[in-house]
């Protein structure tokens, strides 16, 4: 290496076999059919997984990192930096207010640990970031939506679209559902009211919502903190003076001043629209039944001609029920609920095939008579007790 430096300088000092094939190297046609092996049984799998299935279904004994740089080559295998997360462009504002509506629900101990732990439905206008709606609820439910739309109806219009994640109030998630109109309750409630729904694909895509969440669990949980306050009713009380002190500060001017909300007309009754409906058949014995209760109709001359026909039923947030054909109510009374065979009923063995046959005529007649999307009643019984407080004043 001496002579070596003193004929050629540094340069005689590099290894001739550099660049050069090792001598230890796979041959190429072991590298292709080991790399097609792994596109047949194993695309799928990451290199450490790879290398143990080689060795227990094949005898194929290859280092980790081997396998890494063939798949790799093959562009079967990413790096770290090419699995870097996609870049999301930022999306330019609607120009116009109400044009377009994001919600959500944002889950959070809001109270902190001084309360229970609730949900907040946002309303939040996309052209100017003001927020339009919001109320505290115990959970994401078909009724609590109802009651917010209906608040945010009533004091702004009907906008042009709500914008919203594939939550199952708003978007039916049934792969391959084959019965139906393919809209939800709170769907069909919009489809009458001509207000069109879009959702979604991406937390990103709603990003003015999702944000505006973050400040809101920053911001608000501190202001319920410094008002002392621990309960739903206390906070949905205090979010209108919060409203307007958070618009005044973060909401921007359109590039439209047009308002694109529309008035509610007369043919939009809230109270009709904004209610849980399904259609039920009526049985020869003028019985209708709805979540697991009975309904026997008051034989006259309407509800005679309605035997084996479809009526609607009209459940509505305060909990009460009303039966329609074709927009005219029915007179009906309570018959009985769904009788059902109690857990803790001890059966004799002379009486279990009886038993058993019965639970089963009582399965397949809910299954066919009751919707798999039962209303939640949670929400409800909390929206009854606001409608009874703010029609009965004089009860507190």
């Amino acid at each position: 290496m001496i002579r070596a430096f003193g004929r050629a300088g540094a340069a005689a000092l590099v290894s001739r076999k550099r660049g050069k094939r090792s001598n230890r190297a796979y041959a190429d046609a072991f590298k292709t059919w080991i790399v097609e092996l792994v596109r047949q049984h194993y695309v799928d799998f990451g290199p450490t997984l790879i290398a143990e299935k080689l060795a227990e279904k094949q005898d194929i004994h290859l280092s980790r990192e081997t396998l890494r740089q063939w798949l790799i080559e093959a562009d079967i295998w990413r790096t770290r930096r090419q699995r870097q997360k996609p870049v999301h462009q930022p999306r330019y504002r609607r120009d116009c207010l109400g044009e377009l509506i994001q919600i959500d629900g944002s889950d959070h101990p809001w109270f902190e640990d001084r309360g229970p732990k609730c949900t907040l439905l946002v309303y939040i206008d996309d052209a100017t970031g003001r927020l339009m709606e919001l109320r505290f609820v115990d959970s994401e439910s078909t009724f609590d939506y109802f009651h917010a739309t209906r608040r945010y109806l009533e004091r702004h219009g009907k906008p042009v679209a709500f914008y919203s994640d594939k939550h199952s109030v708003f978007r039916v998630n049934q792969t391959g559902a084959t019965s139906g109109n393919g809209l939800t309750q709170f769907g069909r409630a919009l489809h009458e009211l001509n207000i069109d729904i879009l959702y979604a694909n991406s937390s990103q895509a709603k990003g003015r919502v999702e944000r505006v969440n973050k400040t809101l669990q920053d911001r608000l949980v501190k202001d319920l903190r410094l008002a002392g306050i621990d309960t739903l009713e206390g906070a949905n009380a205090f979010l209108p003076g919060f409203m307007e002190r958070f618009n005044a500060k973060f909401a921007k001017d359109p590039a439209s001043g047009k308002d694109l909300h529309r008035p509610l007309t007369e043919l939009d009754d809230l109270e009709e629209i904004l209610s849980w409906q399904e259609e039920r058949t009526v049985s020869n014995s003028l019985t209708v039944q709805y979540d697991r209760v009975v309904y026997l109709l008051e034989p006259n001359e309407v509800t005679k001609g309605l035997r084996r026909r479809k009526v609607r039923i009209h459940d509505y947030p305060d909990g009460t029920i009303a039966i329609k054909y074709e927009g005219a109510d029915l007179p009906y009374s309570v018959f009985d609920k769904v009788r059902q065979v109690k857990q803790a009923d001890i059966v004799s063995n002379k009486r279990l095939a009886a038993v058993l046959k019965h639970v089963q005529e009582q399965q397949q007649i809910q299954a066919v008579e009751r919707s798999k999307s039962a209303p939640t009643r949670r929400g409800q019984r909390r929206l009854a007790a606001e409608r009874f407080r703010e029609t009965n004043p004089a009860a507190l």
